[in-house]
């Protein structure tokens, strides 16, 4: 009787993938499709290191970092992805040398490279206003999924709140008294946002009429339903929008965060300070809330080039 030859042995480089995809789940808190993107890099990352006949993950130099940096380069990746890529380097070294694996934090001098700002897709105050007008139009017949996607459209622009913390609220996670919801955010973070009136007047109808219709026995408390009775899914709430902007001509075809983009921009040009939006919208470091006043800068100096003569 022969015995099976044993399988492939985990490498060391393995064992540090587990360990540093634990650590950005269990320490981090880092939500499922971050995690899974990180991993995807430190895999691709490891993988050319071997290539370049480096099994042991402790062996990593600087050197080996920039050259698979150049190696994306040169096949053509977009430069975001690249700066991301370095990003998530940056991130597993420092693990690596918090934890004792690596002498040295060999990716603390990794340049990141520039990934370039491109303006994002915005809607103006009149277009968001036609959008939500249109969406309460089609809910007045009284449809519980055009009575949902009304709700939807108009939590995400008052809130800006990112379509997986919609997708993960509960009844109970709405204050219909002082008109504010709770959100978990990245990092499981909780914040409280507030929102007006259009949003009250179309949740108070999704909640009475709408949800009602839809709610099965294995609904739970999910505020959002699908069609079937079950906690929507990110993907329907993605179609509500484009759907939702694509009727309105002119307007260019955003999702759930093309409305988060506009609602922040709208709020900082409407008057509101950089840290209250900050807190609206969950952002750990102001510095990233800091991009939206670079927006309305740039959006004010493209039309003074289109609009002024001597531009």
């Amino acid at each position: 009787m022969t015995s099976e030859p044993p399988g492939p042995q985990p490498t060391a480089g393995d064992e540090w993938l587990e360990d540093f995809t634990r650590h950005l789940t269990a320490e981090r808190g880092r939500a499922a499709h971050t995690v899974a993107a990180y991993r995807s890099d430190i895999t691709d990352l490891l993988e050319h290191a071997r290539h370049r006949g480096i099994d042991d993950p402790a062996r990593l130099q600087l050197d080996d970092l920039r050259a698979w940096l150049a190696s994306l380069r040169a096949a053509g990746m977009a430069p975001a992805t690249v700066a991301r890529r370095a990003s998530a380097a940056r991130v597993f070294t420092a693990w690596a040398h918090r934890t004792g694996r690596l002498v040295q934090d060999v990716g603390a001098r990794l340049a990141v490279p520039r990934a370039g700002r491109s303006l994002p897709k915005l809607l103006s105050s009149a277009q968001v206003t036609a959008v939500l007008d249109s969406s309460a139009r089609d809910a007045a017949p009284g449809g519980p999924g055009a009575q949902r996607d009304r709700a939807i459209l108009e939590l995400l622009y008052a809130t800006g709140i990112r379509v997986a913390e919609l997708c993960g609220l509960d009844r109970d996670d709405l204050d219909l008294g002082r008109r504010a919801v709770r959100v978990l955010g990245k990092g499981a973070k909780e914040r409280v946002v507030p929102y007006g009136d259009p949003a009250v007047r179309a949740l108070d109808e999704w909640l009475a009429s709408g949800r009602p219709r839809l709610v099965r026995a294995d609904s739970g408390d999910a505020l959002f339903l699908g069609a079937r009775g079950g906690r929507i899914n990110p993907r329907v709430v993605r179609r509500v929008v484009h759907d939702a902007v694509r009727r309105e001509p002119h307007a260019p075809d955003i999702g759930p965060h093309g409305l988060r983009h506009t609602a922040a921009t709208h709020l900082l040009e409407g008057g509101a300070d950089l840290r209250s939006v900050q807190e609206i919208l969950g952002h750990s470091s102001v510095a990233t809330t800091q991009r939206y006043t670079h927006v309305s800068i740039e959006r004010l100096r493209q039309a003074y080039r289109q609009a002024h003569p001597r531009a």
